[in-house]
């Protein structure tokens, strides 16, 4: 095996190896509680979907074009508010991501940004849907 293969699986904790490749948390909700959508310059594209029950995250998904710190920073993150009170969910920063994954390089944690900045979006989402919840079957994500 490349050295530089070798180097990448000793430099990342089991945490993050676990979260970078896990799928169960990656598909699209036709009709999210609440949905938000960010992009970063350099092109990562992320999208989080919320479902509420009784003032808690019941379940909560994403759906990226992003790499493998996007991936991970983001299946951590849904990891971490599934089943806490939203009100959780608005204190999560880019650290708490960054402690959860253990080994998340510094030069990185602009992906736990972009998926901070996106669940606030999906929690604005949320709060919508809450005031009307009506209106949740006659948008489309993407198109918010």
């Amino acid at each position: 095996m490349d050295q530089k293969v070798l180097d990448f699986w000793r430099r990342h904790s089991v945490n993050f190896l676990s979260m970078a490749f896990e799928t169960g948390r990656c598909e699209r909700i036709q009709h999210p509680d609440g949905y938000g959508e960010c992009s970063r310059e350099c092109g990562d594209t992320l999208e989080i979907y919320l479902m509420s029950r009784n003032g808690r995250i019941a379940s909560a998904s994403f759906y990226t074009e992003g790499c493998i710190y996007t991936i991970a920073c983001a299946n951590a993150l849904v990891t971490m508010i599934e089943g806490k009170p939203v009100e959780q969910a608005w204190a999560i920063s880019p650290r708490h991501i960054a402690d959860f994954l253990e080994s998340l390089p510094k030069a990185e944690i602009h992906c736990a940004e972009l998926a901070v900045r996106t669940l606030h979006a999906a929690l604005l989402d949320l709060r919508e849907t809450e005031r009307q919840p009506w209106t949740k079957f006659y948008r489309k994500p993407g198109n918010l």
